[in-house]
C-alpha cells in the first residue's frame, strides 16, 4: 500500500499531464512556506493558476472538491500571496484559484473554484 505523499505524488503528475493537454505551463509543483503548500502552480494563457489537486477513490468518501474548505482556501490564499511577492508578480496580473478534482480515473478540472479570500 502506497503512503499518502506518494500518492499525492502520483495523483498531481495525472494532473499535469491532463494540464499539458490544454497547453497549461506548470511553472512550480509542491510549492511550501510557512503558511502552507500549493500543489501546482501554471499559466493557463494570461492568467497565473493556483491549482489544488484532490484525489478520491470513490464518492463514498466525498467529493475532493468538498476537501477545498474555506481554511485551505484561506491557506492558498497566504501562500499565493507569498509566491506572488518572491516572483514579482504584479498586483494587476490576471490570478486564478482552481480545483483538480480526480474521482477514480475521471479528471474534472474546476476552473475559478474560490475567489481570494
Amino acid at each position: 500500500m502506497a503512503n499518502t505523499r506518494s500518492t499525492g505524488s502520483e495523483y498531481e503528475q495525472k494532473a499535469v499531464d491532463y494540464l499539458n493537454k490544454y497547453d497549461v505551463k506548470i511553472v512550480e509543483r509542491n510549492f511550501r512556506n510557512r503558511f502552507g503548500e500549493i500543489d501546482l502552480i501554471g499559466y493557463d494563457g494570461e492568467y497565473l493558476v493556483f491549482f489544488e489537486v484532490k484525489y478520491r477513490k470513490t464518492e463514498g468518501s466525498g467529493y475532493g472538491e468538498e476537501a477545498v474548505n474555506y481554511k485551505k482556501q484561506r491557506t492558498i490564499c497566504k501562500v499565493s500571496d507569498y509566491y506572488r511577492v518572491l516572483h514579482g508578480v504584479s498586483d494587476f496580473s490576471p490570478i486564478r484559484f482552481d480545483v483538480i478534482a480526480i474521482r477514480g480515473d475521471e479528471i474534472h478540472w474546476i476552473k475559478d473554484a474560490f475567489a481570494y479570500c
